[in-house]
C-alpha cells in the first residue's frame, strides 16, 4: 500500500505542475503560440491540470497536496486517509515526499517542453513566474492571510463533496479551484499547495535556465505556510460541519 500511495501521489503531482506550469509558460514565455492568453486562460488551465492529477491518482485518494493531507489529518470524522490506508504520521511522510518529488518532475518535464521559449525569454522574473507564486503587492502578512484563506476553501469545500452526492468526481475539485484563481488568486497567484510552489522553486533554483536570475527565497515560505495553516482550518471546519 505504501508504494501505491507513493506512485499515485507521485505521478498525480507530476501531472498537476507539468500541465498547470504548462498553462502559465504558454501563456507568459515569449514566441509561444499562446502567449498573452491572460489570467482567465491560467486558471482553466490550472483547473484542467487538476482535473488529470486527480484523475490517474485516484488509488491513493487524490491528494495532490500537502494541505489537503493535512486538512484530512486535523479532521476527527475521517479515519483514513484514503480506502486501506490510515492516518499515520509514517503515510503522512510518504504523501508529502511524493507530492514534493512529483511537483519537481513535472516543473522539470514543463521546462523542457518550453526549453526554446525559456532561452527567448529575457526577463527572469517571467521565467520564475512558470514555477512558482509571487505576490502582485509584497506584503508579507497580508499574503500570508490571502493564502490561508483561499486554502481554507479548498480543502474546506472538498471536504463537504464526498458528504453531497453530485457524480462530478474529479471536474468538482477541477472547478473549485478555475473559481479560487477567478476570484482569489489576484494577491498571490494563488498556490494554495506547498508542493506546488516549493517542488518547483526548487527546480527552478537546479535546472540550467538561461539567464533565470534568483528563485526569490525570501517570500517562498508563504506559499508553504498559508496552505498548511489553511488546509488545518478547513479540516477542523469540515469536521465542525459535515
Amino acid at each position: 500500500m505504501s508504494l501505491t500511495v507513493f506512485t499515485a501521489e507521485f505521478f498525480g503531482t507530476m501531472l498537476l505542475v507539468l500541465l498547470g506550469g504548462g498553462v502559465v509558460a504558454n501563456v507568459l514565455l515569449d514566441k509561444t503560440n499562446g502567449r498573452g492568453g491572460g489570467p482567465l486562460m491560467i486558471n482553466f488551465g490550472w483547473g484542467l491540470a487538476v482535473f488529470a492529477g486527480v484523475w490517474v491518482s485516484a488509488a491513493s485518494g487524490a491528494h495532490l497536496n500537502p494541505a489537503v493531507t493535512v486538512g484530512l489529518w486535523v479532521n476527527p470524522d475521517v479515519s483514513e486517509f484514503a480506502p486501506g490506508v490510515a492516518k499515520t504520521l509514517g503515510f503522512a511522510l510518504i504523501y508529502f515526499a511524493a507530492q514534493l518529488l512529483g511537483a519537481m518532475v513535472g516543473a522539470a518535464l514543463c521546462f523542457l517542453s518550453y526549453k526554446k521559449h525559456f532561452d527567448a525569454e529575457e526577463d527572469p522574473g517571467t521565467k520564475l513566474a512558470v514555477f512558482s507564486t509571487a505576490p502582485a503587492i509584497k506584503a508579507p502578512g497580508w499574503n500570508l492571510l490571502t493564502e490561508v484563506i483561499a486554502t481554507f476553501v479548498l480543502v474546506f469545500v472538498i471536504s463537504g463533496f464526498g458528504t453531497t452526492p453530485h457524480g462530478l468526481g474529479p471536474l468538482a475539485v477541477a472547478l473549485l479551484v478555475v473559481g479560487i484563481g477567478a476570484s482569489l488568486g489576484g494577491p498571490t497567484g494563488y498556490a494554495i499547495n506547498p508542493a506546488r510552489d516549493l517542488g518547483p522553486r526548487i527546480a527552478h533554483a537546479l535546472l540550467p535556465i538561461r539567464g533565470k536570475g534568483g528563485s526569490n527565497w525570501s517570500y517562498a515560505w508563504i506559499p508553504v505556510v498559508g496552505p498548511l495553516l489553511g488546509g488545518v482550518a478547513g479540516g477542523l471546519g469540515a469536521g465542525a460541519l459535515f
